[in-house]
């Protein structure tokens, strides 16, 4: 099985230097039949236990949130992605996915609880407990008996995840650490009873991990601050906690000493990526509420879905949707095939999921910004559909604004993704796990070369796209390329130039999943059954090639000059450039007439 799979498998952050057949990517019309009844089964709950709730939620009532959450324990959901030896359902990566897709979509505030608990809260005892460890906590988390919470940020440690101050001692007598602190931000610590509790043993250069068991029958020293008020996601109990002289048996340190940070970075991989899937049914949920409202609300005697300014929002929105959706279970099947991979090479499950998502932490990044602004803006635009109505709570729009707003912030935030999306690029390169070097220098030599002038032959469907999706890459090489070679390790100091060198991997790899998605499509479907999802393939890879000419301009003017500075734009102009331009009104109005004929986001 492992041969098999090492044929067709890649190692993550490669799609930018090799080429990816559309029938080597999974997609949501792939889902088996078991996944398809798991994401039917979520819906239905979602449906019935959140949505109907709504205004409870947003109230801030904290004990339907805990309430609901059991609910969702019974059910199994909390359990997807733990091993059946553990309680859990143990299902694939994909089927943690579409989980936590559809269940994300009735409330921020659910949504928070959910992620913080089945991901953060029980995963680092998954994945780096020991054997008596997780027999003791897993099951009850993986049932929903008892909840997790995750205790990382500081008020002085936030991005800088290492630099907390609480503190570690051991006892006299060894048995116990003595942990002395400060935690804020606390998701789901006005419920949870494990805590995964960071701190430093004397003056290790890493925080160490600890598995911290809370009764507020007996605190130990542990003092939960207020309910914080927020701007949204308003049930999910957030709160700082205090620990003062709190007692942790020293069988509770989970993995080794000063292994703490370790932990918290490849538990913040998995919860990237699942960030990325909160997001996506919500975007449905936004575009479908904006398509039913524009289609009821006249103005001048018209249907406002009727004018060109609405059916541009709206197509956009539904895009947007589309290419996330492409490109989250793209990853999600990339890393099920590498745990795949790890496991029937003899990897235990814990070494084996660990090393497959490590694997793809770019693309787990690279989801993480692009989804969760694509949710924020949708919401946006969700508002202005519905004019002063979405400003209004009596609709549904304002407070999925304020729900989506924190997307942004945790799991680190977009703009610290932006930065370790190419940094973890360019260290996969030093180790050889990528070859960048080779390509980079092949992209050198063709701008010092004579460009072609040959017509090409773009009459198949998508082989112009696709020879675009080839040039944008040359752009990320040349300009990353040139960065890399003029600041060698400096380079993460340049912060604004790895962002602009971000913005085109991510838009390369979305506008790539998209289009596979959808070649994928019509090659079974046939091409007439797919014609709105081709105006969204072509849609999303022109306004990709602007954002990447854009910030390709500023990366070149503002780290070369002269001669290599012209060259390069030469280049810029080169790589980005159409033969035959889409029209784009029209691939919006294909888009926004479907949408207004299904009266929802319907693809």
């Amino acid at each position: 099985m492992a041969e098999t799979l090492n044929k067709d498998i890649i190692r993550g952050g490669q799609f930018l230097v090799k080429e990816t057949k559309c029938e080597d990517v999974f997609t949501p019309e792939d889902f088996t039949e078991e996944q398809t009844m798991m994401r039917d089964a979520v819906k239905e709950f979602n449906e019935r236990e959140i949505i109907p709730h709504k205004t409870r939620f947003e109230a801030k009532d904290y004990a339907l949130t805990e309430e609901t959450m059991r609910k969702a324990g019974e059910l199994g959901f909390l359990g997807v992605a733990v091993p059946e030896a553990y309680g859990g359902l143990g299902m694939g990566f994909v089927s943690t996915m579409l989980t936590c897709d559809y269940i994300s979509s009735g409330t921020g505030s659910f949504s928070t609880a959910f992620g913080a608990h089945t991901g953060i809260g029980t995963m680092p005892i998954t994945l780096y407990g020991t054997e008596e460890q997780k027999q003791k906590y897993v099951p009850a988390l993986a049932m929903g008996e008892r909840f997790g919470a995750y205790c990382l940020t500081e008020p002085g440690a936030g991005s800088d995840a290492n630099s907390g101050k609480t503190t570690a001692e051991l006892t006299e007598d060894g048995k116990h650490y003595k942990i002395n602190g400060q935690k804020m931000w606390i998701s789901n610590a006005g419920f949870a009873e494990i805590f995964i509790v960071f701190a430093r043993i004397e003056n290790d250069k890493n925080i160490t991990g600890f598995i911290l068991e809370y009764d507020k029958n007996n605190p130990n020293g542990v003092t939960l601050g207020e309910e914080e008020h927020k701007l949204g996601i308003r049930a999910s109990s957030t709160r700082q906690v205090f620990f003062n002289d709190t007692l942790i048996p020293v069988e509770n340190m989970l993995s080794e000493r000063g292994g703490g940070f370790k932990i918290a970075m490849n538990a913040l991989n998995v919860g990237r990526i699942k960030l990325a899937a909160a997001c996506l049914d919500s975007q449905r949920r936004v575009i479908t509420d904006a398509v039913k409202y524009a289609n009821e609300r006249k103005q001048f005697k018209t249907p406002i879905a009727e004018f060109g300014a609405i059916k541009m929002k709206l197509a956009e929105m539904a895009t947007n949707a589309y290419a996330g959706e492409s490109a989250s279970y793209r990853a999600a099947k990339n890393i099920e095939d590498r745990i795949a991979i790890r496991e029937s090479e003899g990897n235990s499950h814990q070494d084996a999921e660990l090393k497959g998502v490590e694997e793809f932490a770019i693309e787990c990044s690279i989801l993480k910004v692009a989804v969760s602004e694509d949710i924020q803006n949708c919401a946006d635009e969700g508002i202005q559909i519905f004019g002063g109505m979405g400003f209004s709570e009596e609709t549904p729009m304002e407070s999925a604004w304020r729900d989506a707003r924190i997307a942004r912030i945790y799991e680190g935030t977009n703009e610290i993704n932006r930065m370790l999306s190419v940094g973890m690029l360019v260290k996969k390169a030093m180790k050889g796990h990528v070859d960048l070097l080779g390509p980079a220098t092949a992209v050198g030599n063709e701008l010092m070369g004579i460009p072609s002038f040959d017509a090409p032959d773009f009459s198949e469907l998508f082989s112009e796209e696709k020879d675009i999706i080839a040039r944008l890459k040359k752009v990320f090489l040349m300009v990353a390329g040139s960065a890399v070679q003029k600041f060698g390790p400096d380079l993460e100091k340049h912060q604004q130039l790895l962002t602009a060198a971000s913005n085109i991997l991510i838009e390369i790899y979305m506008a790539e999943s998209t289009i596979l998605r959808t070649e994928k499509n019509v090659k079974r479907f046939g091409e007439a059954a797919q014609k709105e999802q081709i105006a969204m393939a072509k849609l999303y890879l022109y306004n990709a090639v602007e954002i990447i000419t854009k910030s390709g301009r500023e990366g070149i003017i503002s780290f070369a000059e002269g001669d290599e500075q012209r060259m390069m734009l030469m280049g810029l102009k080169r790589f980005t450039k159409y033969t035959n331009y889409p029209n784009v009104v029209e691939l919006r109005n294909t888009i926004a007439e479907k949408l207004k004929a299904e009266n929802k986001y319907c693809f």
